[in-house]
């Protein structure tokens, strides 16, 4: 009985020194890509929308986790088929063209390290175009989206980060209304 007990006892020392060792390791754990997060630094360059003058947004920007999670990266922009899509800032159209069966076009924004982009689209610019704020540089395809309607989806990116394009348009934009002259009491009329 006495040399059973004996032996059980480095047994259990040796379990006792590994479990420790274990739990005082930190478990290494896999670095996550750059994700598409939000990005403050934004400059709120844009001066149009680029579909309407202030369309539905379907489906709002979901930034993934990693480079390769799911999410959502851009904006869903309510516009019926035909529809002029234009620059939302002055720029460089960087491609126009088709990409996996739709219509693309990118703009590289003019004294910034931005693109933003629009599909499914008809392209009516070429790579290289300069483009104004509110220039016409596509019109929305009536297929290849998305969307459960005809809609255009808006994206930019930085380098390879993706970014909500929202942050392009400045608060009177993005959240105004139209402005509203109110009356003006105890003032008398001239």
């Amino acid at each position: 009985m006495q040399a059973k007990r004996c032996g059980t006892r480095p047994a259990l020392g040796f379990l006792l020194i590994l479990l420790i060792l274990t739990l005082s390791t930190p478990t290494p754990r896999p670095l996550p890509l750059a994700p598409a997060a939000t990005d403050t630094s934004v400059p709120a360059v844009a001066r149009a929308w680029p579909v309407g003058t202030r369309p539905a947004v379907l489906r709002g920007w979901e930034p993934p986790a990693t480079v390769y999670g799911p999410g959502h990266r851009g904006v869903d922009l309510a516009a019926p088929s035909g529809a002029p899509v234009r620059a939302v800032a002055p720029g460089r159209v960087s491609f126009a063209g088709r990409v996996a069966g739709k219509g693309v076009v990118s703009v590289e924004l003019t004294g910034t390290d931005l693109r933003t982009t629009y599909e499914p689209v008809q392209p009516s610019v070429r790579k290289g175009d300069e483009v104004e704020t509110g220039e016409v540089v596509a019109t929305v395809e009536p297929t290849g989206s998305h969307c459960t309607t005809t809609c255009v989806h808006w994206g930019l990116r930085r380098g390879e980060t993706y970014l909500d394009p929202l942050s392009l348009l400045p608060p009177w934009l993005l959240h105004g209304g139209p402005s509203r002259l109110l009356p003006v009491l105890d003032v008398p009329l001239p």
